[in-house]
């Protein structure tokens, strides 16, 4: 039966992204069921990480500027966000998460070390609680992509990365065409794609002018 849930769940995430990525209002159907999904996966989530998982991510990072703060958006249990903080160790870093008990684990596996620099919150994606270009990068770990308010929390000359552990097999994916077409229209150039088997990551510049 556990296993008959999990499958039941990805294929949920999946049904999710691909539903809101085309119609983003459709997200205030998805919403409570997902943050439901996430809050029941809280307890076991680190069991599903892999040393993989932020390969692609810390590729994608190796060549870009050193942010003052940066913002990863479905945060989880922090991964992604602490792997952002040792790479940029000046960095104020934010975690935001759909799901408050994803947002506990993040807190509670919050290294000493980087407690001072990083700090996470709840949070809807589709409607971040933050000021219009307050991130000089924001970055995207298996999560859905909400363009609109990624090019609005993206300073000017800010740096996206989406990055998926799994990549295409991933139950939240967005592929890179998708990623390039979307975030081109809202202002962003510089794209840039990579690939850590089995995790890939994409990357876009926010145009300096906008």
């Amino acid at each position: 039966m556990s296993q008959l849930k999990e499958s039941l769940g990805r294929r949920f995430a999946r049904l999710t992204t691909n539903a809101v990525v085309r119609r983003p209002a459709l997200w205030r159907m998805f919403r409570r069921p997902m943050e439901r999904q996430f809050d029941s996966l809280a307890p076991v989530w680190e069991t599903r990480i892999t040393p993989h998982h932020v390969h692609a991510l810390d590729q994608a990072l190796a060549d870009v500027p050193a942010p003052k703060r940066a913002l990863d958006v479905g945060s989880g249990t922090g991964v992604a966000a602490f792997a952002v903080a040792r790479r940029f160790p000046e960095a104020e870093v934010v975690g935001v998460d759909l799901s408050a008990q994803m947002v506990d684990q993040a807190r509670e596996k919050t290294p000493p070390e980087l407690a001072e620099r990083v700090r996470f919150q709840v949070g809807d994606a589709s409607a971040l609680p933050f000021e219009q270009g307050s991130f000089d990068l924001v970055t995207l770990m298996n999560a859905i992509p909400f363009f609109d308010e990624l090019a609005r929390v993206a300073s000017p000359g800010a740096t996206v990365v989406a990055s998926f552990s799994r990549g295409a097999e991933t139950p939240i994916y967005v592929p890179d065409a998708r990623l390039r077409s979307e975030l081109e229209r809202r202002g962003f150039t510089q794209f840039a794609s990579f690939a850590v088997e089995p995790a890939t990551a994409f990357l876009a510049v926010r145009d300096s002018r906008a």
